[in-house]
């Protein structure tokens, strides 16, 4: 089994739209999208969700209010602010800020009447779906939810375990883009990492920047260029790019006026005939799956 990853060295560059033709093209394949922060895959390939879970990794603190005699020692000795006071005289009671709370427990430690815990707080939640082109697990972090790299550790270990499952010989996954934690997290381990990059002047100095972070991970990773013909010298300067730091190139794909009209009929690029995008997807796939892994 072999899990390729598609990244981006910043959003917008076609990334999701060439996982999704990726995945209507491969035969026994299950789909990952690693985007948990802000995940679209499931707009073209229209998941029917069959398992879902809570995703929690934080604990932050909760107060039993009965036992609160309001000392006000946690407050004071909270270094984040997320303990303040609420009501006042004999009706003054703490509070938590659970955006704030980083879930220390020096309140708890400091309450002279416990009245604190530590508590597990959702910071998410995951999925496991069907699609017309096999499984998916996919997830979408809470707003202002924390350890976004841990639920997408999550979400490709589910996509891993059903591929041994049933059998699957491959897990496709669509990455996060830039390079946070969620990045490395998806890229962490995988048996190749296809670049999408696109011809602007943010496009090539973000795929410098994620380029050598594949070079610090002694990652495999190969070049693929979206909407090249819409600048040409900054393609080739990018292309150069990949050259110089042993990256090579799996193709481009040129603009086309019926990707945008494909991913609005929730429909991949693949699936249309005729479709310049298409033919230059399909050779790229070929790449990919003639690529020696060893």
């Amino acid at each position: 089994m072999k899990e390729i990853v598609v990244l981006s060295g910043k959003g917008g560059t076609g990334k999701t739209v060439l996982l999704a033709s990726f995945a209507s093209l491969a035969r026994n394949a299950v789909i990952a999208d690693c985007d948990v922060d802000a995940p679209n895959l499931h707009l073209v390939l229209a998941p029917e969700v069959k398992e879902s879970g809570r995703f929690s990794s934080q604990k932050v603190a909760v107060i039993d209010g009965r036992n609160c005699n309001s000392c006000m020692e946690c407050v004071s000795a909270c270094r984040f602010d997320a303990l303040t006071t609420i009501g006042n005289g004999s009706l003054k009671k703490v509070a938590v800020d659970t955006d704030a709370c980083e879930g220390c427990g020096v309140c708890m430690r400091v309450c002279p009447s416990k009245a604190i815990r530590l508590a597990e707080q959702d910071n998410g939640e995951w999925f496991v779906s069907r699609t017309r082109f096999g499984p998916m697990v996919h997830a979408l972090l809470a707003p202002g939810g924390e350890n976004s790299g841990k639920l997408v550790a999550l979400v490709r270990q589910k996509a891993k375990v059903i591929a041994n499952q049933s059998g699957a010989e491959m897990v496709l996954v669509d990455g996060p883009p830039g390079l946070s934690c969620p990045a490395i997290s998806a890229a962490a381990g995988a048996d190749l990492l296809v670049l999408v990059a696109e011809p602007t002047a943010s496009g090539l100095s973000d795929f410098r920047r994620i380029a050598d972070l594949c070079a610090h991970m002694k990652a495999k990773s190969a070049l693929v260029v979206n909407r090249w013909d819409i600048n040409p010298r900054v393609t080739e300067e990018i292309e150069r790019a990949a050259s110089m730091r042993g990256i090579p190139r799996f193709g481009r794909v040129p603009y086309d006026e019926r990707v945008p009209l494909s991913m609005a009929a929730a429909r991949t690029v693949t699936e249309e005939d005729g479709c310049p995008a298409n033919v230059a997807i399909v050779n790229i796939w070929e790449k990919v799956t003639s690529y020696k892994y060893m």
